[in-house]
């Protein structure tokens, strides 16, 4: 498959990713206090100093290939273990802390509601994001994780992803 990127306008094979720049959370904030109450980078967020969130891929693995396709997603940590996060953010050898219990906190709209699924995130070394392991359930997106997913499932879902930017 081939894609024309978003980002620099040429043309890639493969699939693109698909990324949220912004927790679900984020947008419950009234617009009035969105300035005053919400610090937000490319890989974290803290909204009113009580709700912490990084940003982490969740990935699944294409059957029949050696490649996997990446959601970038947002989880949220308990404060300690947003501290231990952010205290080991340019850490180069980080893999061996945690791992750490999270929520979901992206919304993925090619699947049953997404938000609030139980993770576990791993950190990764040399600058990668954190990696999202969901909890074992029946959930479609579970599911994916655990056994996969077909090239073609991905492309109908990258294809319904595509339709939902355009409206």
């Amino acid at each position: 498959m081939k894609y024309l990127c978003a980002t620099c306008n040429a043309e890639h094979d493969g699939f693109p990713s698909w990324g949220s720049d912004r927790p679900a959370a984020y947008w419950d904030v009234p617009q009035e206090k969105l300035e005053s109450d919400v610090f937000l980078t490319s890989d974290s967020c803290v909204i009113a100093d009580r709700f912490f969130f990084i940003r982490a891929c969740l990935d699944l693995p294409i059957i029949g290939t050696d490649e996997s396709y990446s959601w970038g997603v947002w989880v949220s940590l308990s404060e300690t273990n947003f501290f231990i996060w952010q205290d080991n953010y340019e850490v180069a050898e980080r893999s061996h802390i945690g791992p750490f219990f999270g929520w979901l906190c992206s919304s993925l709209s090619v699947y049953p509601d997404t938000l609030h699924m139980k993770t576990m995130v791993h950190f990764r070394n040399h600058g990668q994001r954190p990696l999202i392991e969901l909890d074992d359930t029946d959930h479609p997106l579970s599911i994916h994780q655990r056994a996969g997913i077909t090239i073609e499932e991905l492309s109908a879902m990258m294809h319904r992803l595509e339709e939902d930017n355009r409206a």
